[in-house]
């Protein structure tokens, strides 16, 4: 039994009529019922996977808004600055109202207060845990302020609100860069590339001629862009599950996302395991950091014929896993 779409609920209260000519929706995820926006409905998302789903389902897709909008629907990420970046957007381009919603967990309370000490916003519709409210685009000057823009870290790096670990390297990176060798010959791949910092690790190990990052959040290819200015870089938006080179890696490096939606789910990570191995020569190898409570093991045994654990910490685990298993226990030639 399908679970009903809270957010839709949210919606169909919230328009007592169809909408009128061209409606958005920002950052809706892939399977969202956004059918209460009427037909011309178009989804404004940078998020491969999502990007792509919406697109097969026939709807018009784009990653930044173009022209105005009769309407439009804000579905809230979870970190603030992203949030209020999306709001703003979304304001800048529309005519009539812009529907903000989210759950509980997403923050929806600390940005209707914060909406509500610029302009009117009448009263929420509560369902679901979670919370729908309405600005009317013409406030759009009282929000210019929540556009937000890359940011530079005190190492030089650039990022962007939402990106993950958008303040600096997160840990589980910081130790997967420590423990790679000093030599990593031939083509490499870091696959949830994110904003570059790993990428830019694997550079300084000798024999790397060539790397590609791999990575589904547009905002965060675009950091890395801006971060790697090295000829042997090539950074792809696509969905890394999905990816296919156009030639066996002989290296992979990954500190894998758990979080396909809300909740953490190890799938996700799985299917990294799996792409790697796909993507690697028969003499290749995948260092992976993980953390320490999501169960990996297996799934690397499955896949690879030598599983190393190498030391880790109480909150990560990482491992060296060499010659990708084959289905029928094939190696490509």
């Amino acid at each position: 039994m399908s679970v009903p779409d809270p957010r839709a609920a949210r919606l169909s209260l919230a328009l007592e009529t169809p909408p009128s000519g061209r409606t958005a929706a920002f950052g809706p995820r892939a399977g969202a019922d956004l059918s209460a926006l009427g037909p011309a409905v178009e989804v404004i998302t940078g998020f491969r996977p999502d990007h792509d789903a919406f697109a097969a389902r026939g709807l018009v897709v784009r990653t930044a808004p173009e022209g105005r909008y009769a309407l439009s629907l804000v579905c809230l990420p979870r970190a603030r600055a992203a949030a209020q970046d999306l709001v703003a957007q979304a304001l800048a381009c529309t005519d009539g109202k812009v529907l903000v919603d989210g759950q509980k967990t997403d923050g929806i309370d600390a940005i209707l207060r914060a909406a509500r000490t610029r302009a009117g916003t009448g009263d929420p519709v509560i369902k679901a845990h979670g919370k729908l409210f309405a600005l009317d685009g013409a406030a759009h000057a009282a929000f210019a302020d929540w556009h937000a823009g890359p940011r530079r870290l005190a190492d030089g790096f650039v990022t962007r609100p939402g990106v993950f670990s958008a303040d600096g390297p997160d840990p589980g990176s910081r130790l997967l860069a420590g423990a790679l060798p000093a030599r990593l010959p031939g083509r490499v791949a870091d696959l949830g590339a994110g904003w570059g910092w790993l990428g830019a690790q694997v550079l300084t190990r000798d024999g790397v001629s060539g790397l590609d990052l791999v990575e589904a959040d547009l905002a965060a290819v675009a950091c890395a862009r801006d971060n790697l200015d090295d000829a042997r870089v090539r950074v792809h938006w696509a969905d890394a599950t999905a990816f296919q080179p156009d030639a066996p890696f002989d290296t992979v490096v990954m500190n894998p996302p758990f979080h396909p939606g809300r909740a953490g789910d190890p799938a996700l990570g799985t299917a990294f395991i799996a792409a790697a191995a796909r993507m690697l020569a028969p003499h290749g190898s995948l260092w992976m950091v993980a953390n320490r409570h999501l169960p990996y093991e297996a799934a690397l045994a499955a896949t690879f014929r030598e599983v190393t654990e190498h030391p880790g910490t109480p909150a990560y685990k990482l491992f060296h896993a060499r010659s990708p298993r084959r289905a029928g226990g094939r190696r490509p030639a």
